[in-house]
């Protein structure tokens, strides 16, 4: 992998709404060629109470889900910050997208919890490999609340940054990551997976 063209970096939660989508919105604000995906089967919201989530194919758009939920409590979903949240992502893009759809290559995929991470080792694993291209597979387990999605993705955006600027990126990113342990205090998975 080459540091001299920016990164194309790939950010994965379940659902591709709040922490992948967060960090979307600040790594493009930074330059970096972003995407952000979901590896669930279908996308699923907060509900009015835990066991009675909203749940939506991947197909249905941002603002099909916005006026879903403005329908059903207004007041409700503006309170809880995902109105908001989905305001945000229909003006990254217009849906959620599912990791396992896309055929496009990266250079860096970064995941936002232990099991979402298995999932796209597991797929990438799975996939017949053509290019022989590496691609580094990091996880950083983020909490799914809209104030530590927020910080995750500003640490998502320094690992992006430490990481474009590596001049041997094979040779230094368990260095890299094992210093940004330190500094954070969080745990990092690492893998290399080949297309």
């Amino acid at each position: 992998m080459t540091t001299t063209t920016p990164l194309r970096v790939a950010v994965v939660c379940s659902n591709n709404q709040n922490r992948s989508m967060e960090a979307h919105y600040m790594l493009s604000k930074r330059g970096f060629c972003v995407r952000s995906f979901g590896t669930g089967s279908r996308v699923r919201l907060p509900g009015p109470s835990p066991d009675k989530p909203n749940v939506y194919d991947f197909k249905a758009t941002y603002e099909q889900m916005y006026l879903d939920l403005a329908h059903q409590d207004r007041d409700f979903y503006t309170q809880n910050g995902i109105l908001r949240m989905l305001e945000r992502n229909k003006r990254l893009k217009p849906r959620p997208e599912r990791f396992q759809s896309c055929p496009d290559a990266f250079d860096l995929i970064i995941t936002c919890e232990e099991r979402v991470y298995d999932l796209v080792v597991q797929d990438l694993s799975s996939r017949e490999q053509e290019t022989y291209q590496p691609v580094h597979v990091v996880n950083v387990n983020i909490r799914d609340t809209l104030k530590q999605a927020t910080l995750g993705a500003f640490l998502i955006c320094d690992l992006c940054q430490c990481i474009q600027r590596l001049e041997d990126v094979e040779r230094d990113i368990d260095s890299l990551l094992r210093e940004l342990t330190k500094k954070t205090g969080k745990t990092f998975q690492h893998t290399v997976c080949f297309y």
